[in-house]
């Protein structure tokens, strides 16, 4: 035990004296975790406004622009895509540098990318507007990252309501957004540039100031602090914790099939919820609906997406994981259905589908974050959160590419309805970790 004591004190004696500041206090500790939340609330509320244009806009910009339906979700596609290449470096970053390097990177590059479609509506060139979508994507990237910052320093119990606080901050932004195009579009149009440009601007600024937030504020950054007491901590795996111990950093094994049940729910769910949400402004669109009407059903939805988060926090870290990930796909599958029979001119119907739509993903990302954070550590968390969300992002972008095909060759309801299916398979998925998790030890 001596022994063991003294090895831990040499590895704290390595840190810098800031660092080992935080690895002997618990308290300490506790108010970085509140601090964190407080920096990701603001610039989250920033990136919500951002994440909002390409959603709202993207795909009826691109039908301008092409003049035809068939690569209507291409946008959604590119953006998304753009994502997933933005995860997968923001994950890296992360790992390497910490919290404050990855995210703030992915949202001014968003920003960058925000300029640039712009530019493209302006010059009416379609190579720079696919060009610029795909950097864009990198600040939906650090928007949804941004997530996992909040459950570094977190215990087992707090880590879905942690979560659940970055994505209620996004309600915000994110629901301002789309009510906004009718005036943003106006101020585009007065200074010369295409409507559907005007919240792109938005989106410039918004996820500009994200990244600048995060990159000032966000000292210390918690991942860094959460290695080096979980590098500590290892050094004494087999004992009990003693007083520089903190259950927010208790060691833990990498857990493979949880792994792979967090990121099979939230997949699911990514690819469903964007293939629908894709082709709504184009489906209205169709059937004689003002953009104002687009933009209100659309901020419904993302508020269903962000604003029920708190609750569903609570929810998952008390009912559990795995019950809030069926819920999730149950949800869906009424969403997916009720698009499916909606008459093409109710607005109310439409909306209550979005509505459930947004709530379905809203389970589905904080169970399926939840349990993908209880099945990493430190060591690896970082790296792995960002190539799990590598794939949600492709899953969106298939979504999102597949939605306008399969609108322009069956219908609007036919897409609806797949949707509503896909989102059962996650009732499977979660049988199959139950089943195996009887039988083998929990993690």
């Amino acid at each position: 035990m001596t022994d063991t004591y003294t090895d831990k004190s040499r590895s704290i004696e390595k840190q810098p004296e800031w660092l080992r500041k935080y690895i002997h206090s618990p308290e300490k500790q506790k108010k970085l975790y509140k601090r964190t939340l407080i920096i990701v609330i603001f610039s989250q509320i920033f990136g919500g406004a951002g994440l909002a244009a390409g959603i709202t806009v993207g795909a009826l910009l691109a039908q301008e622009m092409l003049g035809t339906d068939s690569f209507a979700g291409l946008p959604v596609a590119l953006f998304t895509l753009g994502s997933a290449g933005g995860a997968f470096l923001i994950g890296k970053l992360s790992q390497r540098f910490g919290r404050r390097l990855g995210l703030s990177s992915g949202f001014l590059a968003g920003g960058i990318g925000a300029i640039g479609v712009v530019i493209s509506g302006l010059t009416g060139s379609v190579l720079l507007l696919f060009a610029s979508l795909l950097i864009y994507g990198a600040g939906t990237a650090s928007n949804l990252q941004a997530r996992y910052a909040g459950t570094d320093l977190a215990n087992t119990r707090q880590r879905a309501t942690a979560v659940s606080v970055a994505l209620m901050a996004t309600t915000f932004g994110a629901v301002a957004g789309p009510n906004l195009v009718g005036i943003l579009g106006d101020f585009a149009m007065s200074i010369g540039f295409p409507a559907l440009t005007g919240p792109f601007m938005l989106a410039a600024t918004a996820y500009i100031l994200a990244g600048l937030v995060l990159l000032i504020f966000l000292r210390p950054d918690p991942f860094i602090v959460a290695k080096a007491i979980a590098k500590v901590n290892v050094k004494n795996e087999s004992n009990p914790p003693d007083e520089l111990s903190d259950k927010t950093s208790q060691p833990q094994q990498f857990n493979k099939r949880g792994v792979f049940l967090g990121a099979s729910v939230m997949i699911v769910t990514q690819i469903v919820m964007v293939a629908i949400m894709t082709m709504t402004p184009v489906h209205m669109g169709h059937h004689g609906h003002a953009l104002s009407a687009v933009g209100l059903i659309i901020s419904i939805h993302v508020a269903a997406m962000y604003l029920p988060s708190l609750l569903t926090g609570m929810l998952v870290d008390k009912i559990g994981r795995m019950p809030m990930a069926v819920a999730a796909g149950v949800t869906l599958l009424a969403s997916g259905v009720l698009a499916a029979v909606a008459p093409p001119d109710s607005v109310l119907v439409l909306t209550i589908s979005l509505a459930l739509l947004g709530l379905g993903w809203n389970f589905g990302l904080i169970s399926g974050t939840a349990l993908l954070v209880d099945a990493t550590n430190p060591s690896k968390r970082a790296k792995t959160q960002g190539s799990v969300d590598v794939f949600i992002a492709l899953a969106g972008a298939s979504g999102g590419a597949l939605s306008g095909v399969i609108v322009a060759y069956s219908s609007f309801s036919m897409l609806s309805l797949i949707g509503g299916v896909l989102s059962l398979l996650l009732i499977p998925v979660v049988i199959w970790f139950r089943n195996n998790q009887q039988t083998k030890s929990p993690f």
